[in-house]
């Protein structure tokens, strides 16, 4: 069977040289000094962070129930959203400005029971 991809809202900014990103849905941050190394350490984090909750020998196993309804606080949130429509008001292709990101990044899923 096919597999469905899970997109992943991200929000980030850069504050006195360092970018600091967060994952939206599961509430999960990095910082790094570059903009690819603090995305290359979000997607390390997110798929231990999914795989862990759901593996049948996951360590958090038990809580996936929590971990994957897990959010962001609101002001991350609002944001994204208003940078988003800053975003798209200015036709941009390649993001918000010098000191802001956005992005969705898809994860393949497997529906259960396949």
């Amino acid at each position: 069977m096919k597999s469905l991809p899970l997109f992943l809202r991200v929000y980030g900014e850069r504050t006195n040289g360092v970018w600091s990103l967060i994952c939206l849905e599961f509430n999960l941050a990095v910082q790094a000094e570059s903009l690819n190394e603090a995305k290359q350490k979000l997607r390390s984090m997110v798929k231990t962070y999914i795989t862990d909750a759901l593996s049948e020998d996951g360590p958090d196993r038990a809580f996936a129930s929590t971990f994957l309804r897990r959010r962001a606080p609101t002001i991350f949130w609002l944001k994204y959203y208003v940078f988003s429509v800053v975003y798209w008001l200015r036709g941009n292709k390649g993001g918000c400005g010098y000191d802001h990101v956005l992005g969705s990044d898809p994860i393949p899923m497997i529906p259960a029971g396949v």
